[in-house]
This record gives C-alpha cells, structure tokens and sequence, in this order.
C-alpha cells in the first residue's frame, strides 16, 4: 500500500510539473499590458471579457480596459491608447473611425459576428399550429388584416406595434416603414421608454402566451433567451439605395417605400501599429468570430446569472470549445483550458 501512495504522490508531483511547465511556456509578445476599449453595451463587455480570457491564460499577457463610448475609444485607438475594440460595426462606422483607417492608424481584424439582426417579430404560437391566431401571417404586408389579434388596449380598433426605444433611430426609422407599409390606419406606434420595458413586454407575452408585435434587434440576451419562440416578419428585401432614400426622409408621413434592415457584420478593431509589434495577437483576433446567435445565447447566460461578462465568458469557452480553438494554436488552447 505505501508503494503505491509513493507511485501515485509521484505521478501527482509530475503532472503538477508538467502543468507548471506548460504555464511558464506562455510569453506575451508585449511588456505591458493589452489594452481593450470597453465600450459600454453588453455584448461588447462579453467580448472583451472573452479575448481578455485568452490573452491572459492563453498567451501569459497582462490585459486592462478603458470603459468609454464610441468615438472617444476610436480616437484613443487611433492614438494607442488602446489597443484593441472587439466590436466595430460596419455598417455604421463613425467619421473617426474612417479617418483612423484611411490614415493607417487602425485595422480591421476578424469578423466578430457577421449576423447583427434587426427587424420586426411575433411569436411562433401567434402564426404556426392550428389554433394559431394569425395563421399564416408572414409578411408586414399581412399585417393590417390581423390587426385585432395585436389589439391596442387602449385604442381597441388599431392593433399595438411596440416600437423601438423612444429617441433611437430605429424608432425613427419604424415610424417611416409604418406609413411606408400602410399601417398608421391599422396600428398605434407605441414607444417604449426604456430597452428594459421592451424587452419586459416581449418576455412576458411570450412567458403568458400572448399575442404581441415589436421591433427587436440582435444579438441579445432576450433573442437568446425567446428567440425559439419568435418569428421574424418578413420585409421586402434590403436595397442600399431605398434604403438611403427612407433614412435621409425627414418627414416620416411622406416615406413611400421601405426595405428591410440590413444584416450587419460587426469587426474587431485593433490598432496598426500594437497589430505589427505582436503578430501572434493579431492573428488571435484576426482569427476570432462567433455568431448573433451564440452570442445572444451568452447574453441570455450573462442575463441570468447576475449581469457579469467575465462569467458568460468562461461559460462560453467550457461550452463552445468547438468555436474558441479554431482561434488559437493547440499550445494556447491547452493553457486555456487548463485554466478553465
């Protein structure tokens, strides 16, 4: 028995070594710390709490964060202040953005997600079985002849459209495809005041098995949480140049024709010259993508589980190691997932 407690202690001793070894094998290609730009929405701090998670275990990097908005984390990117944004969203780029790239300062590297999502749903049991209410409705052109089923409690002949958040341009943008779609007759335009209360609405319509239309975007957590159980209504295909003519309307009464959302692809941007200085970082990030819906589903964890991104990430990388080690070589999987 005391042979085999020495065998097993010295097998113990060994892989203890052996991890130690592994560990000390990681060097990162820069000094100081990697610095993320934490831009202030929810899916972005699940990002950078991800990346961070890598860099640190993965590669033996020191990392830190600036928490800021948009424009003044691009500018600091520029500057290299900041060395890495994980989510710079194409379709919507700043002027500081544009200008930075064009004079070299920072770069694209690696789609985040390709899929960001946008558009009008109703829930699955509202349209599909066959007791459902509004049986076939697919299209917002279907809408008008089932308004009663979405009835206004307060203007019980129109239906109810819960819109997006008052003051976000996709409220502004809705009220266009309203009229453009002719639907001001047959529905009320209500405007939540916060995301909170719209999420709340769509959430518990859904949990009571009610009828309801709205707008909604992704990835988030509620997509993450409901999306199973929601159709998104179908909008005649996305064209960049009714597009522009719908956005650049001012008066929403006089908007004639409307297009779908666009799907968007959303990048990680890094600056130009941290990117040359650690070749293997950047081709980390260069390599990084995951989807709306994975990350919608690591929203609806992140939502559950008290709000913290650090945790949805390491949720993430025990449940998807399928997604994360394409990123990475085997070396710093391996680290990673000793960590975990």
């Amino acid at each position: 028995m005391t042979s085999i407690l020495r065998m097993a202690a010295a097998a113990i001793a060994a892989l203890a070594c052996a991890g130690a070894a592994t560990a000390a094998e990681a060097k990162c290609e820069v000094d100081g710390p990697v610095v993320f730009g934490a831009l202030d929405w929810d899916s972005a701090a699940f990002h950078t709490a991800l990346a961070q998670f890598v860099l640190a275990k993965g590669y033996g990097c020191k990392v830190d964060q600036i928490p800021g908005s948009t424009i003044p984390l691009i500018n600091g990117l520029a500057r290299g202040d900041v060395q890495v944004l994980m989510e710079i969203w194409s379709n919507n780029q700043p002027e500081a953005w544009t200008k930075a790239a064009a004079a070299g300062q920072v770069r694209e590297h690696g789609t985040n997600f390709p899929d960001a999502t946008q558009g009008w749903f109703v829930p699955r049991y509202v349209v599909e079985g066959d007791a459902a209410p509004a049986k076939g409705l697919r299209s917002v052109r279907d809408l008008a002849q089932h308004k009663a089923v979405f009835r206004d409690p307060e203007e019980p002949s129109k239906g109810r459209f819960y819109n997006c958040v008052a003051g976000w341009q996709c409220e502004v943008v809705n009220e266009k495809k309203l009229h453009a779609y002719g639907l001001t007759p047959h529905f009320t335009n209500f405007r939540p005041g916060t995301g909170a209360a719209l999420a709340a609405a769509a959430e518990s319509a859904v949990k009571r098995r009610q009828p309801i239309l709205f707008y909604y975007w992704g990835p988030t957590w509620l997509l993450g949480k409901i999306g199973g159980d929601l159709v998104m209504l179908e909008e005649p295909a996305f064209d960049q140049a009714a597009w522009d003519a719908m956005t650049a309307e001012k008066d929403p009464t006089r908007v004639t024709r409307a297009v779908a959302y666009p799907v968007v692809k959303v990048v990680v941007g890094i600056n130009s010259a941290f990117a040359d200085k650690a070749p293997g970082i950047a081709r980390f990030l260069d390599a990084y993508e995951t989807t709306g819906a994975l990350v919608s589903e690591a929203l609806a964890f992140m939502q559950d589980s008290g709000g913290k991104a650090e945790d949805a990430a390491r949720h993430f990388l025990k449940t998807h190691p399928e997604v994360w080690q394409r990123w990475v070589p085997a070396d710093v999987a391996a680290r990673v997932k000793a960590a975990l």
